[in-house]
């Protein structure tokens, strides 16, 4: 399967910084073989060469916090694992248990109906769609506000609308 067009940059823009790191990396390791000539060629004694060697070890140091990092930015990422299978949607009955089970949801929709002065909140975590139906106040900016505080997801990720599987 072809990868996005999004996942394509992001892949560059990887292998970008982490050329860039490498060439750093190789960089370093010059220095530091040229400040221990220099070091050699003013000899062990003296406040210079102190200085000198205090400066090779703090330039090893970043060398390794590099190398390090090409490591971690290099390592393969795991995408999260949701079960495989029909999708789950748990419906909740109870608000407390919808706030539980939605906190941090990747997304969360809502449907507002004022006729029946009740409101419907879908949440999409972990691959399973929560859902919850009640009442609540007329105004849906007050709500998405509400939704916002009360399962700690920023109000962009929260629209009004339905979510829905397949």
């Amino acid at each position: 399967m072809a990868k996005k067009p999004a996942e394509n940059e992001a892949l560059e823009a990887l292998d970008f910084i982490i050329n860039v790191l490498k060439e750093h990396e190789k960089d370093l390791d010059r220095l530091i073989n040229e400040l221990g000539k220099i070091t050699k060629q003013f000899g062990e004694t003296g406040e210079l060469s102190s200085k000198i060697e205090k400066i090779e070890t703090r330039l090893s140091t970043i060398q390794t916090e590099i190398s390090n990092l090409i490591k971690f930015i290099s390592a393969p990422r795991e995408p999260p694992a949701y079960p495989r299978g029909p999708p789950v949607i748990v419906r909740c009955k109870q608000w407390e248990d919808f706030k539980v089970l939605a906190s941090g949801s990747e997304t969360v929709s809502f449907l507002f109906k004022e006729a029946e002065k009740a409101f419907q909140a879908d949440a999409l975590k972990e691959g399973r769609v929560l859902t919850y139906s009640g009442e609540f106040p007329r105004d849906a900016k007050l709500l998405k506000v509400w939704l916002s505080k009360e399962l700690n997801v920023d109000e962009e990720r929260i629209f009004e609308g339905v979510l829905a599987i397949g």
